[in-house]
Order: structure tokens, then sequence, then C-alpha cells
């Protein structure tokens, strides 16, 4: 990373540096986020990755939060697996307040990785930067085919959530929505890794200000409108790379379901 670090989280990394260092069963300390990406600023999270020792891994993912509680300030910590990531402890310091991700991995969970992580810490550094150096990278960007097999379903969700008057459920798809399917899709367009919405504004992923008029207040006219918006914006991106497998007939009868037929001239 160039550019200097916030003095809150070069002081983490330090602390954290040090008790990997301290710890024999412990192999090495990787971080990637935006340390890696660029863009980290004092409201940036930390993303560690801490490799274990093959015969200590059990142990290690038995006692993590006790390596967590041992940095001063810890608040509270949670697993991932409502991310599909139980080797992940989620974790809260402070003051001041700093989120932290501890991930406990093998030597060998190195070999595929989503990103290209930094070294900050190696008993045998040679080996873990041949490790990443010949590692697979991949971001888990997924297919048109998965977008389009749930958008309608989605959508539909929220339309009868709509039209029963339940409207935070509605307004709640919505932002489901933009972090499923349209904030992946705008990166696409802009040909990044599909990442939800994450930095759509300072990356200008966004200019017509398409995606802002997803956005509802407590209104039922308002959600109605938010979601053919987003019926339309979901058409639009979705003719960059269109499905193998597209549904037909569903956006006419979306919108006949929601009283209108203003859309007509868009059915694919």
């Amino acid at each position: 990373m160039s550019g200097r670090l916030p003095e809150t989280h070069a002081l983490f990394l330090d602390r954290v540096r040090a008790a990997v260092a301290a710890d024999e069963r412990l192999s090495a300390l990787l971080i990637g986020g935006s340390y890696v990406h660029g863009g980290l600023d004092e409201h940036s999270d930390l993303d560690f990755v801490i490799v274990t020792r093959d015969e200590d891994h059990a142990d290690i993912m038995a006692t993590r939060m006790d390596f967590a509680r041992q940095f001063p300030g810890f608040i509270g910590a949670f697993t991932g697996e409502h991310v599909g990531e139980p080797r992940l402890l989620i974790c809260l310091y402070g003051p001041p307040l700093l989120h932290v991700d501890l991930k406990f991995v093998l030597a060998s969970d190195l070999d595929r990785q989503i990103e290209r992580r930094a070294v900050l810490y190696a008993r045998d550094p040679q080996e873990i930067e041949r490790r990443i150096a010949a590692a697979a990278v991949e971001w888990p960007n997924l297919p048109p085919d998965w977008f389009e097999a749930r958008a309608w379903i989605w959508l539909h969700y929220g339309a009868t959530k709509a039209a029963r008057g339940e409207l935070y459920e509605a307004i709640g798809m919505l932002a489901f929505f933009r972090e499923q399917v349209l904030g992946p899709l705008l990166c696409r367009r802009a040909r990044l890794n599909q990442r939800g919405v994450r930095r759509v504004e300072a990356l200008g992923l966004d200019p017509d200000g398409r995606l802002a008029a997803t956005l509802s207040p407590h209104d039922a006219a308002a959600v109605r409108s938010a979601i053919l918006t987003a019926i339309d914006l979901y058409l639009d991106l979705r003719d960059d790379e269109p499905p193998m497998q597209p549904t037909a007939g569903m956006p006419a009868l979306l919108w006949e379901f929601m009283g209108t037929d203003a859309h007509i001239d868009l059915i694919k």
C-alpha cells in the first residue's frame, strides 16, 4: 500500500502482527481489502487473513475468540456464516471504533484467492510469497443466468408487499435488490468485479441517478415508482450480457400486476 495508514489502523495492524509472530501455531499474517485495492481511509475496515499450521487449525478455530479478545478495546465479535464464510471472525474495537475481520485459513487455502493479498508477516516468507504468486486469483463474479433466475422472483416479492401495503418489506426488498443485482450489474457494465454497491458513488457508476431512483420513502406511490425503476434498470443492465435463458414474458406480467402499461415498449 502506498501512503500512510490512519493512526488507529496502523497501531492495530502492528498489534496483530506482533500477536501472530508470538503464537507458534500461526504461520503468517496477510491483509486484503482496501489496503491492497486502494482507498483505505479512517472509515475503512482491516481485512486480515491469518494462516495457521495444519495441525493447529482446529485448536485455533475453537479458541479464535480468545485471539480477538487479547487486543485493547475489544467490544464484540461474531462468525461469518451469514456471508458463507465460517472461518471469518467479524470484530469491533474502540474507541475509536474500528471494524476488523480476522479470517483463519490453512496454507493450502492460499492456492485459490479472490484477491492478491499483501504479506505482513511470515515465518517462511519465501513459501508464503511463492503460494501467493502462484495462486489462482478470481473474484466470484456471477453469470447472467444467476441474476435472471432470481431477479423476477425478488421483484415480484417486493411488488406483492407493496400491493398489500407492507411498505417496509418492499423497501427492504429494494435495498436487497440493489446490493444483489443492480450494484453488481453496474460494476459489470464498468468492467469491474461485482462488489454490490461498494463505492458506486466514488467510482461514478450511476451517473444518471437511476440507482438512486430505486430508493423510496415510506409512501405507497414512491415505493411503486421505485420498483418500476428497478425493473427498467435491470432490463437495461441485462442487455449488456443477456442470459442464455431469459424469463419470457415476465416484465409484462409484472407491469400488469402493478397496474401499468407505460413500459410496454421495453418488453424484451
